[in-house]
């Protein structure tokens, strides 16, 4: 399967597997975390590459969000990767904090 993300910003990233095209810079969140800390941005953007790698291999797994989508819960950050899977693709709708703004990758579907 391949991926595409429907967030906007999208850059080439090159810490990516090579499942990964392009990528999101969750910029508030990494801001946010190694403000915090220092490395812990980094661990932030590889639980998410891991999670996506997961969703690649086991694209059904998780739970359905909606009647189009489905929500992989990252284990150690409070985010959510919203995605869809149409034909051969799946297309990560947003990297959501589970506390902020819900729902506002709404429009994107």
């Amino acid at each position: 399967m391949q991926i595409e993300f429907i967030e906007p910003d999208s850059i080439e990233l090159d810490a990516c597997p090579p499942l990964v095209k392009n990528i999101t810079l969750w910029r508030d969140a990494i801001e946010y975390y190694e403000l915090h800390l220092t490395g812990l941005a980094r661990r932030f953007f590889n639980e998410v590459i891991e999670t996506i790698v997961l969703i690649v291999q086991f694209p059904k797994l998780w739970a359905q969000n909606s009647e189009h989508t489905r929500k992989a819960v990252l284990r150690k950050f409070p985010y959510n990767l919203v995605y869809s899977m149409r034909d051969n693709m799946i297309y990560i709708i947003a990297v959501a904090h589970q506390n902020r703004v819900p729902e506002y990758w709404i429009d994107r579907l």
